[in-house]
C-alpha cells in the first residue's frame, strides 16, 4: 500500500527493502516520495545512517548476502553407510 506521507527512519528503510527489487522509482512511490526519488534516496541514506548502517545508494538493498559456509560438513555417504 503506498503511504500519503513520506516516511522516515526505520519505516522508510522497511518498506524501501520491500520495494527494491520492484525499482527505486517503484520503491520511491510506495514509501511516499512520488516522483522525488532525489529526495527518496537522501532520506533513504539518512535513515540508514542514524542505525549505523552504511550503504552506497539504493542499489544497495537490492544485493543479497551471500552466506559463506563455515567449516567443514560431515555427513555419510549414503543413508546406510558412514
Amino acid at each position: 500500500m503506498t503511504s500519503q506521507v513520506p516516511l522516515q527512519g526505520t519505516e522508510l528503510i522497511d518498506c524501501a527493502k520491500a520495494n527494491a527489487n520492484q525499482g527505486i522509482a517503484v520503491a520511491a512511490q510506495q514509501c511516499g516520495y512520488n516522483d522525488d526519488i532525489a529526495t527518496f534516496e537522501r532520506e533513504l541514506q539518512l535513515a540508514t545512517e542514524r542505525i549505523g548502517v552504511k550503504i552506497n545508494g539504493f542499489q544497495d538493498l537490492t544485493k543479497t548476502a551471500v552466506a559463506v559456509p563455515r567449516g567443514i560438513e560431515i555427513a555419510p555417504d549414503s543413508p546406510t553407510e558412514l
